[in-house]
């Protein structure tokens, strides 16, 4: 049965206690008397009191034990007890009844607070009905799941979180926090003396017990050089911690967003970098490495010398060191919402490929997609940031999955009202409570969580679930907590949402719902009607969203679309949308509707929209105002600082946003990738690669492949958990033959920022492992501060730029030479564009057009060669031309086609039919766009009509 149904009448009316809530709240108040009145009163009726009547002497120490003293040693460990349970009462009696979500923690009273949070939870019930009650806590254990309790007002549950921090916390930390806050760079080890979390807590907070505190701050925290700390015990030297603002002592900096280091000793300290690393060799074994790129303890850069004689293409070695004080910085505007949206960033970025896919059908010969700029670009960066690809298939696959088992066993999916995603686990929160949930989920808290394991997530078939109807498709996020992102069910309220709070935060908050539930892949065929936002929302998802000017203008529509959904689950004989939706009945009235207005409704059409809003049984809709409106179920608070507050259902989260700017970024990048017209490819440069480069056979000392496997080959050494960092410092270089000056290399590679020293530690390994001697150094800095790589240095993209180059008709030797240069340029391609490279690394191809330039030249090549050889009887040929773009530019449409003719050319109907069912397959395959391009289509219906029966 569905769970209470807030607001349905008005004032609402105070059902009937069940017999069992009643008959629990009296004996947990009974309980409380007995332990926190009963005991003290027996413990003084048979002990007397427990104060000493005169002072003890020696003799108690010395003298033999017998029963009386025995006794008397249990009454005082009777008495602490019994005080330790006293304030774990007061602790969760004060959160309870001031709302206050989680209690404070009694120390080393796990088990004893647990009890003392369920006897005052039952008993607060038994007294009152709008109580919030937080979770027992356990320590040294896995989160709980949140205690969920029904209320007697009308509402489906009140929760509350709990957990450890997480990782998208740190993101927000760094660019939505204070303006100032204290940080601490651990120091390299001196001897065999290594720093320690303790020790700092020591140092600059007083006391080494606090050590947990910075651990806290810092968990999950991205460091400058990649990693993460995970374990309080495994800190590195040059990893910029986050201090509490009571920190002092030598090493606290005090940091302000937006300080860095001055260009200019930026540059010089490069320099100094690249020229400490051309002494490296000439060391050998006599400096001992510093770890993780910290400078030594005299204070000089790593591998930092007097007296020495720098490379020939160093001209800064005497300027000072850049100062420590702050972190470089990095990407200069980066969108830190977008950046902690995880489920809202996968979204976008599947729409966002959807659309580009289309951009794709549409390329002409010789141009590009256009690549967005601006404020888009950096908030594309932020998007590939925060993305979470995989917990987004969680969701979708276990909700799927979840409601075509329970149809298996012939029951409906529970009413849940909530979820909970975090790094290791789905929770559903659901009302009523069920401890029989399918496998692999699991009941807990007495079931009102369904929990999925992330490791049991991994062997649910994807196909399978993806026959099933999505079960809540109103799911939405609201915000995070400390161990993951809280989203909501907009059905479960049966009635009205509003959000309060300042103007521009509502509107934020609602337009990143609206901007996730348009884009989300949990979803099914669902129609969003916005009121009060601009028509560019339509764009990210034409076929979901319909953007009205005015409430008056849709509520006709929704009134009447409401009664025919209601008419016909009651026809089918479903009591809620779950029903038909786990039976797969009525898929029109199944299909969700959601409503949401950034602005408060008219009084006149308040009441409907009330009266719409509110049913007794769970509809597909949902319906969510701005502002203060009377008659709603729930009603949500947005503060200033950026925190939701759902009272009734007991959130406190930081809430999800989308603030003005970013909504008009992500708003210019589906502009930008509704453009059919691409802008024109660059001509390529003969001389982009040296003509030594361009012998076959010919092998450089340093050899960096970016187009397929990411990869370097040099010869020096470096730490392999090291090579991952370097190798992206390789490859922006190679991607940049011009040079660039080290505050952008900077800002690419570490866009939340970087300290100098890590940063420059960082360049000297990458230019000790590319290697060079003295003067001719394969990383260096030209006269004008800029750092690129030396000629000696072979880069495949380049390479196959200048080959390409010479293809062209006035430089080539006839047709047979053009064909030539053409077949050399594609023997670079070995796959796609830095295959293999960390998800959470190269966020600057966000905002370089790089992407769009390799895989449209890539393609153009392919096709000039398969042309030729198509027009010189070379039909196999042609096709393997084709094949070779193929490799990287996979989505390219041109060259499907150039396949297809070519195989038709052959005039062999299997080798037709093969290529056909290929292009078919791939089309069928693909989680992004699963349809061939019109064009394409069309192809084949002209060279092949009979194909749609022979796939079919």
């Amino acid at each position: 049965m569905a769970p209470p149904i807030p607001g349905l009448s008005r004032p609402p009316a105070m059902p009937r206690r069940p017999a069992g809530d009643v008959l629990a709240g009296i004996l947990a108040v009974l309980a409380l008397l007995a332990l926190t009145a009963g005991v003290p009163l027996g413990l003084i009726t048979v002990f007397g009191l427990p104060i000493p009547q005169s002072m003890p002497t020696m003799s108690v120490l010395t003298h033999q034990l017998d029963i009386h003293a025995v006794l008397q040693v249990l009454m005082v460990v009777v008495w602490l007890a019994w005080l330790q349970l006293l304030c774990c009462v007061f602790a969760e009696v004060r959160a309870a009844v001031r709302n206050a979500g989680m209690p404070a923690r009694v120390p080393l009273a796990g088990g004893t607070q647990a009890v003392a949070h369920r006897l005052v939870t039952a008993a607060l019930v038994l007294f009152t009905a709008t109580v919030a009650l937080s979770p027992a806590i356990s320590h040294h254990a896995p989160p709980r799941p949140p205690a969920v309790a029904a209320a007697v007002l009308p509402g489906p549950a009140a929760a509350v979180l709990q957990a450890p921090a997480a990782a998208e916390f740190a993101i927000q930390r760094d660019y939505a926090g204070p303006s100032a806050e204290k940080i601490y760079v651990v120091k390299p080890p001196v001897g065999r003396y290594h720093e320690s979390l303790w020790e700092i807590a020591e140092n600059h907070l007083g006391n080494g017990r606090r050590y947990p505190e910075i651990y806290e701050l810092n968990k999950d925290h991205v460091q400058p050089d990649g990693s993460r700390l995970t374990i309080a015990s495994l800190i590195r030297p040059g990893w910029v911690l986050h201090m509490p603002r009571d920190a002092h002592g030598p090493g606290i900096e005090v940091v302000r967003r937006g300080e860095g280091p001055d260009a200019r000793a930026v540059a010089g300290h490069a320099g100094q970098v690249v020229q400490a690393a051309g002494h490296r060799d000439q060391r050998g074994s006599q400096e001992q490495r510093q770890p993780d790129g910290v400078a030594p303890a005299d204070g000089r850069a790593p591998g930092q010398h007097g007296g020495g004689a720098g490379t020939a293409a160093v001209g800064h070695g005497d300027r000072p060191a850049a100062p420590h004080s702050a972190p470089s910085p990095g990407i200069p505007w980066l969108p830190a919402e977008l950046a902690a949206a995880s489920l809202l960033a996968a979204g976008v970025l599947s729409a966002l490929g959807r659309r580009r896919r289309e951009q794709l059908w549409q390329r002409a010969f010789g141009r590009r997609v256009a690549a967005p700029a601006g404020d888009a670009a950096l908030a594309e960066a932020a998007l590939r940031l925060g993305a979470n690809q995989p917990s987004a298939r969680l969701l979708d696959a276990g909700l799927r999955s979840l409601s075509a088992a329970l149809a298996e066993l012939g029951k409906v999916p529970p009413n849940v009202f909530a979820a909970h995603l975090s790094e290791d686990y789905l929770d559903l929160w659901i009302a009523p409570a069920d401890t029989s949930p399918p496998r692999p989920w699991l009941a807990m808290s007495d079931g009102q969580v369904w929990r999925l394991p992330l490791a049991a997530a991994a062997r649910l078939d994807p196909d399978e679930a993806g026959g099933a109807m999505a079960p809540y498709p109103g799911l939405v996020s609201i915000g995070t907590d400390d161990s993951g992102r809280v989203l909501v069910d907009l059905e479960a309220a049966h009635g009205l949402i509003a959000v309060s709070g300042p103007d521009h935060q509502v509107r934020a908050a609602l337009a990143a719902m609206a901007v996730e539930l348009a884009t989300n892949r949990w979803s099914d065929r669902m129609q969003i009607t916005l009121v009060g936002f601009g028509a560019e929302l339509a764009m990210l998802a034409p076929e979901r969203v319909a953007v009205a000017p005015a409430l008056a203008d849709v509520l006709p529509g929704l009134e009447r679309r409401a009664a025919e959904a209601e008419a016909a689950l009651a026809a089918a004989g479903a009591d809620s949308v779950l029903t038909g939706r786990s039976r797969g009945v009525h898929p029109d009235a199944c299909a969700p509707h959601y409503l949401i207005m950034a602005d408060p409704p008219a009084p006149a059409e308040r009441e409907r929209l009330v009266a719409l809003a509110r049913t007794r049984d769970r509809m597909a809709a949902g319906y969510v105002v701005a502002g203060d409106v009377p008659g709603t179920t729930w009603t949500w608070e947005v503060t200033g600082e950026g925190r939701l507050r759902a009272p009734l259902l007991g959130f406190d989260v930081q809430a999800q946003l989308l603030p003005a700017r970013q909504y008009a970024a992500v708003a210019e990048l589906f502009r930008a990738a509704s453009e059919s017209v691409g802008v024109g490819l660059s001509r390529p440069d003969a001389g982009a690669a040296p003509a030594a480069q361009l012998i076959p056979g010919a092998m450089m000392p340093v050899e960096i492949c970016m187009l397929g496997p990411v990869s370097v080959r040099a010869p020096g050494t470096i730490e392999p958990d090291r090579v991952a960092l370097a190798t992206e410092i390789v490859v922006f270089l190679a991607a940049h033959p011009g040079g660039v000056h080290p505050n952008v290399l900077t800002g690419a590679i570490w866009p939340r920022g970087v300290t100098p020293e890590v940063r420059d530690a960082a360049l000297a390994r990458a230019a000790a492992w590319l290697g060079g001697t003295a003067g001719q150094g394969h990383l260096v800095i030209d006269s004008t501060g800029r750092l690129l790589l030396g000629p000696q240095v072979r880069v495949d993209w380049q390479v196959l730029r200048a080959l390409v180059a010479r293809a062209e008709p006035g430089l080539a030797d006839g047709g047979q030479g053009e064909a030539g240069y053409l077949e050399r340029a594609l023997a670079e391609v070995r796959g796609q564009l830095l295959d293999g490279r960390d998800p959470g690394r190269y966020l600057w191809l966000a905002t370089d057009d790089l992407e769009y330039e390799v895989t449209a030249l890539v393609a153009d090549t392919a096709h000039r060669l398969s042309v030729l050889r198509l027009a010189a009887g070379d039909f196999p040929g042609a096709m393997d031309a084709a094949r070779c773009g193929l490799r990287l530019a996979f989505n390219d449409e041109l060259l499907w086609r150039d396949l297809l003719i070519a195989a038709h050319a052959t005039g062999e109907d299997t080798v037709l039919r093969a290529v056909v069912g290929e292009v078919s397959a791939r089309a069928a395959l693909d989680e992004v766009l699963p349809r061939l391009a019109p064009e394409t289509e069309s192809l084949i219906d002209e060279i092949l009509p009979s194909w749609r029966s022979s796939v079919a």
